[in-house]
């Protein structure tokens, strides 16, 4: 019985690659989180928050891409490739943003970071839901 009780701790663990992706997706949340609000304040009338908008959006896409190695990680290292899926399609979200929104494309600017911060919030949600364990192992319990 101690044996299966250990076990069964071990298969509801996140494992340290999973950590670093959760922290990874956290970090993400906050920061795209502040574009609407610098964007806001931009037109308001404060010309200077355009500025933080753009280094808002260097930010965010750099993130993105940490996101996007931790996920790798995880698709390795714990046999999960939907945070790779899910982070490969938020970051080429992001890239087609951050250049429409450098074109002045604002039709497809604004929709697409609203689309975009939900799609990371859902994220968020999804990979704290949850343990992030090892594939094996969730599919032992299952059986």
């Amino acid at each position: 019985m101690v044996t299966n009780s250990l076990e069964a701790a071990a298969v509801h663990r996140t494992r340290p690659a999973g950590w670093v992706f959760r922290t990874f997706v956290s970090v993400h949340v906050v920061a795209i989180i502040g574009q609407p609000v610098f964007a806001g304040v931009y037109l308001t009338g404060d010309f200077d928050s355009l500025r933080w908008h753009a280094v808002g959006a260097d930010v965010v896409a750099t993130i993105g891409i940490l996101q996007l190695v931790a996920a790798i990680f995880v698709w390795v290292r714990l046999r999960q490739a939907w945070p790779f899926l899910a982070t490969m399609a938020v970051v080429a979200a992001e890239t087609v943003q951050y250049f429409a929104g450098l074109d002045g494309a604002l039709w497809l600017h604004i929709p697409l970071g609203v689309m975009t911060i939900a799609a990371l919030v859902v994220q968020f949600i999804a990979v704290w839901r949850q343990p992030l364990g090892r594939r094996e192992a969730r599919d032992a319990r299952a059986r």
